[in-house]
């Protein structure tokens, strides 16, 4: 018909011209795998696994950059971790160490979110990421600004918190590249930016979204807690603070009194030693009414490493290595002695060991309710070194102390050496110092100091009533320990005291006496 009525072919109809159109529109090196942005209207389904923000390299990138801050961050906790338990050189802390593992842990924790959470970025989440980067860098503040905090926490926890601060903000803005990253992709694959979710991105959205509310209010509470430091920082020591150990932490050391009577005769200083307390918390206040009796003229004290003013010392610190730091903080101070040693509980363990250690300066010994080498097999109990470490993990949590401060009227003095100061991570921490080597190296201190104790020091021992009716065992550890030397004065029962025999007015009254015979009598 075309020939007939002189048209043109415009088509072939042949069954070789339709398999050359087929292979003229046959894929190959030059056709996109994707659709044109611009051009194309052959868009993917919003659930196509092509339609992803890892498209972009900009989130690649960010993603990669992600991976290497989480394993930087990994590294620094396990130094962290190790340092509780052994401190590798240039990473002591003075406070307890607590506080930089739980910034270190916070930052792996909103790293490793991040990463599980990567492509279903949420509003959510950004909004409590800068809740939490606000929170960082008022804390951030408090540590750098304030002297004693500064002072306790040094650069290891400086990085800490600065760390956590900075990848605080690199998952806010993390979050908001891919985001952009998303919508960018959807416009592009689908032809415009997908507003429903499925049931799997709902989920993974509300799992980030409660992760990150559980980390805001751990920092809150920490900001909380550091505040609180802020504030104790402000009670200055009664007596001074001297470099011990190289200048590596500080001791503090109190004395009060004369050291010669009315007539000018020199008497022996007492040198109190605290059980599980700090001597702040009774021993102190003891002290001081024998003073106004007459009873004694002078007494001294050193806070042990951890507990009230005193800094925190490397890991691992066995009990004779605390009385090396003892022993130099009172010659830095000018102390001397003769001394009357007064300790109470594990105190006793530190005292015969510094008895041993000073031989001729040691003019009496005076054990309340003492604690047996024996047990120290408990001190040191693994169960126990657990709970430590685990109540110094949650200290910076401030879980008692808060509610302490805010409702039970706690005051600075009770968080710093009063009933409070148990709370605290620095006393946590000297307690699990103490706990990891009871049963080796302590145990072997007290051998050796045993072995070479002067025989003919005066020795008074009073023991608690009520603890000798609770443990059947322990009238024979103290019976055990009246032979430490030849001179045996006098073996006390205060039958209504408890443990800490000065809480009853008969324990004081018998602690009181035997001082000022050892005292008068040296």
């Amino acid at each position: 018909m075309n020939r007939l009525w002189g048209g043109r072919k415009d088509q072939d109809d042949s069954p070789r011209g339709s398999l050359d159109q087929e292979r003229g529109n046959a894929p190959n090196e030059h056709t996109r795998l994707l659709p044109n942005r611009v051009e194309s209207t052959n868009y993917l389904s919003p659930d196509d696994p092509a339609v992803s923000p890892y498209n972009l390299w900009s989130v690649r990138i960010v993603r990669y950059l992600t991976i290497l801050f989480t394993v930087i961050t990994f590294v620094w906790w396990i130094i962290l971790l190790v340092s509780t338990f052994v401190t590798p050189p240039g990473f002591h802390t003075r406070g307890s160490g607590f506080f930089p593992f739980s910034y270190a842990s916070l930052a792996l924790a909103n790293l490793l979110f991040t990463l599980v959470f990567f492509a279903i970025p949420s509003k959510a989440v950004r909004i409590l990421s800068i809740i939490m980067g606000g929170l960082l860098l008022v804390d951030a503040v408090v540590l750098i600004s304030v002297e004693k905090t500064r002072h306790e926490e040094g650069w290891v926890g400086m990085v800490s918190v600065l760390w956590a601060l900075l990848m605080a903000v690199w998952t806010l803005l993390t979050d908001r590249l891919v985001q952009w990253g998303k919508t960018e992709e959807e416009e592009r694959l689908t032809g415009r930016a997908e507003t429903r979710r499925t049931l799997g991105e709902w989920t993974a959205v509300l799992l980030s979204t409660f992760s990150m509310i559980i980390l805001a209010l751990v920092i809150l509470l920490t900001t909380c807690t550091l505040i609180l430091r802020a504030l104790d920082a402000g009670l200055a020591p009664p007596g001074e603070l001297f470099w011990v150990d190289g200048d590596k932490y500080m001791m503090h050391v109190y004395c009060h009194g004369n050291k010669t009577d009315s007539k000018g005769t020199v008497l022996p200083t007492v040198l109190l030693e605290g059980g599980a307390d700090p001597v702040e918390n009774g021993l102190w206040q003891f002290a001081d009414e024998a003073i106004n009796n007459g009873s004694i003229n002078r007494y001294c004290f050193v806070d042990r490493p951890g507990m009230a003013w005193s800094d925190s010392a490397p890991s691992p610190l066995s009990v004779g290595m605390a009385v090396e730091a003892m022993s130099e903080a009172l010659a830095r101070a000018g102390e001397d002695g003769p001394w009357v040693l007064a300790s109470a509980g594990i105190g006793s363990i530190y005292s015969r060991i510094l008895s041993a250690r000073h031989g001729s300066d040691i003019k009496g010994l005076l054990l309340i309710d003492p604690l047996h080498e024996n047990d120290l097999d408990g001190v040191g109990s693994p169960g126990r070194g657990f709970m430590l470490w685990l109540r110094g993990i949650l200290s910076p949590l401030g879980l008692d102390r808060i509610p302490g401060a805010l409702f039970n009227g706690r005051t600075k003095e009770d968080r710093v050496w009063g009933q409070s100061a148990y709370q605290t991570g620095k006393y946590t921490f000297a307690k699990l110092q103490e706990n990891l080597v009871a049963d080796t190296l302590s145990k072997r201190d007290l051998a050796s100091s045993t072995a070479i104790q002067n025989p003919d020091v005066p020795l008074n021992i009073i023991s608690s009533g009520v603890k000798l009716r609770e443990d059947s065992g322990w009238e024979d550890k103290q019976r055990d320990l009246s032979h430490l030397t030849r001179k045996l004065k006098h073996w006390d029962i205060a039958n209504e005291a408890p443990h800490e025999v000065w809480r009853t007015r008969q324990g004081r009254d018998i602690i009181e006496k035997r001082l000022r015979q050892l005292v008068h009598g040296a």
